[in-house]
């Protein structure tokens, strides 16, 4: 049995992402078999907010090199969750700005 916890990894913190907090956009790196109900499922439980609508981006990989050795970074999964209106902020990103 999935759990939310499952399917939401971790939130991604970066410069770009903390600038959509004001129109309650957050960003998370998600299971790479997640969709976009089962995001929106497991945001609403594990944050108790109402969300409104999930963007995903598959974010693909890119070659690296670390001196004779060739290779490349894993491909990964990113969500963007929209948030209703009336609905409350996530706390954890509320400590960030």
């Amino acid at each position: 049995m999935m759990t939310a916890y499952d399917i939401i990894l971790k939130p991604i913190i970066t410069e770009a992402s903390m600038d959509t907090l004001a129109s309650k956009k957050y960003v998370f790196k998600v299971a790479s078999f997640a969709n976009k109900l089962m995001v929106k499922k497991a945001v609403e439980e594990i944050f108790d907010v109402k969300v409104d609508f999930v963007n995903i981006i598959i974010v693909s990989r890119k070659p690296k090199r670390l001196g004779y050795h060739f290779g490349s970074t894993s491909e990964w999964k990113k969500a963007i969750v929209t948030l209703k209106a009336d609905s409350k902020t996530i706390e954890f990103f509320d400590g960030l700005q």
